[in-house]
């Protein structure tokens, strides 16, 4: 009886210890690598939509794949890059704000990806001056 019990609590720590080496056993990840992360549009004119393109490479040793990109609003419209993005690859999000409503404005795009963390938050930001009445 005495042996099993020895068997078992070996068994136990193996276990235990080969469980701790996986856990902290680094998975690869993609690395994008922004030119800027926020973009000022400025002043820009009511009723006329403006774009930014955010350029990127993939500084991570695997594959970048973009699953979504998600704006804080219904005024912002994204548009990426739709293939996998190769290690040293180059991609976009592209980022169209509808200037519908005078006053200044912050938006966020969230963009979600096999980067470390899951995703990344882009930023736009600017004033839309009203029209002349």
């Amino acid at each position: 009886m005495k042996k099993y019990t020895i068997l078992g609590l070996f068994l136990l720590v193996a276990s235990w210890a080969v469980a701790q080496q996986e856990a902290g056993a680094k998975v690869s990840t993609a690395v994008a690598k922004f030119d800027s992360e926020s973009f000022d549009f400025g002043k820009i004119k009511q009723g006329e939509p403006v774009t930014h393109e955010f350029k990127f490479t993939n500084a991570g040793t695997v594959p970048m794949i973009i699953t979504n990109v998600a704006p804080s609003c219904g005024c912002t419209s994204p548009d990426w890059t739709k293939e996998v993005i190769p290690p040293g690859g180059k991609g976009f999000i592209k980022a169209t704000y509808n200037a519908a409503s005078p006053g200044a404005f912050n938006k966020s795009l969230t963009v979600t990806s096999n980067v470390d963390g899951g995703y990344v938050v882009l930023y736009i930001k600017g004033e839309v001056a009203s029209l002349p009445q």
